[in-house]
């Protein structure tokens, strides 16, 4: 994660402009240029700070990650005492807070598994990372609310939630959150 790498102030700028720029437009066509030029640095200080657009890309993604997390922890971890079940529907919430203020492009990270068809780029892992991070996290909900098999209901929940973003972002379902959260709701109430 990107908590370990001290950031000079002209980097946070970079990596700043960079993120909005790439989910905005799409990683390609954003080049070194524009975000060197928004970010007030010279083309020197963006390499000298990141290497490449390549390594850039994946700090981006990583920054993205961080937010993400922990944006989906406030809200599942810290709205009061309720059942564990109840937890595991709390990520549904999160993300509809999430698409509202942070993603109406959709997932920042599909966007960029599109658009990065080398499996060695380092914003691939990256976006491994993520979903696997957030099928744990789905599992571990799940074998707190007791469920009999954790393993296949987080993968169906991270199916949902995958689904759900998709849908949210093109705009043909109205309520696909909610849609998607009613199914896990009948999901948990049967597993």
């Amino acid at each position: 994660m990107t908590e370990g790498l001290t950031l000079t102030p002209a980097a946070e700028r970079v990596l700043e402009v960079a993120g909005r720029l790439f989910y905005d437009n799409g990683i390609h066509a954003v080049g070194v240029e524009s975000i060197a030029s928004e970010a007030g640095v010279t083309k020197k200080t963006l390499y000298d700070r990141f290497g490449s657009k390549d390594v850039l890309i994946g700090q981006y993604l990583r920054r993205r990650d961080e937010r993400w997390r922990e944006h989906l922890l406030s809200v599942v971890e810290q709205r009061g005492r309720i059942t564990p079940a109840r937890r595991v529907l709390l990520v549904f919430d999160a993300l509809e807070e999430w698409i509202a203020t942070e993603n109406p492009r959709g997932c920042a990270f599909l966007n960029a598994q599109a658009e990065l068809p080398d499996a060695s780029h380092p914003g691939r892992e990256v976006i491994r990372e993520q979903k696997q991070w957030l099928l744990e996290y789905l599992r571990t909900l799940a074998r707190e609310a007791g469920v009999r098999n954790p393993r296949k209901l987080a993968t169906s929940l991270l199916v949902l939630l995958e689904g759900a973003t998709v849908t949210a972002s093109l705009g043909i379902v109205p309520g696909a959150i909610g849609n998607a959260k009613d199914v896990a709701k009948q999901l948990i109430e049967t597993s």
